[in-house]
């Protein structure tokens, strides 16, 4: 997988779209199935421009470039996966957001995508969302799963400031936290005992294999 990373991290810094999307079906037509691809390919490929962002290997433009020509890989997969998938009448509903000031969404697309293709009626209210707009789109839809995504340290002053306010909804919906700071720091400090903490989509994919089976679980793996 290593050497498809390379490959799509060249494509996507020069934004060759198309070239892209053919490694992603390669890499898919290997594998078989989504979370390879999401988490082999593109989380690992992402990692890798943000450390070159990081390091000054590139700048504030190649990483524009790079993050838009994987979000178009990204949402054209998405719509091909989808477009044929049926549901069942009550779905179970989630909704997907970073906390304020953070604008690194790429993450939390990819959790959004599998929450639906497992069957869940999903809203992707993507970067920068502010804590009172949040509340009151929560309270009107009532979803049972609420993700979080924080992938910078200094975002991390809002985080428990969201987790207590969302938990505490009349509906009690499970809060889901993710991101890049999740899988290397321990943040259960900003965080409760009934908050969900998921370092990366392996473990997303079992939590959401234990529900469809009708468990919901809160365990941290």
């Amino acid at each position: 997988m290593q050497n498809e990373v390379n490959l799509f991290v060249k494509a996507l810094l020069s934004g060759n779209q198309k070239e892209a999307w053919n490694i992603s079906q390669m890499v898919l037509k290997q594998q078989g199935h989504s979370l390879p691809l999401y988490n082999g390919l593109i989380t690992e490929s992402m990692r890798e421009i943000g450390r070159l962002w990081e390091e000054n290997e590139i700048n504030v433009a190649d990483e524009h470039l790079a993050t838009s020509t994987c979000d178009f890989v990204l949402s054209l997969y998405h719509s091909k996966r989808t477009a044929n998938l049926r549901y069942m009448n009550e779905q179970p509903k989630a909704m997907f957001l970073c906390i304020e000031e953070e604008q690194h969404d790429i993450g939390l697309k990819l959790t959004s995508h599998l929450f639906e293709q497992k069957g869940w009626k999903t809203r992707l209210y993507g970067a920068n969302l502010p804590l009172d707009a949040l509340v009151s789109a929560a309270i009107e839809w009532k979803p049972e799963v609420i993700g979080l995504s924080v992938t910078i340290p200094y975002h991390l002053v809002n985080l428990n400031k969201f987790v207590r306010t969302l938990e505490d909804l009349p509906h009690r919906p499970t809060v889901l936290v993710g991101g890049r700071l999740v899988a290397e720091y321990d943040l259960r400090s900003h965080c409760s005992d009934q908050t969900l903490l998921l370092k990366d989509l392996n473990e997303l994919d079992r939590w959401l294999e234990n529900y469809s089976a009708g468990v919901k679980v809160n365990d941290k793996y």
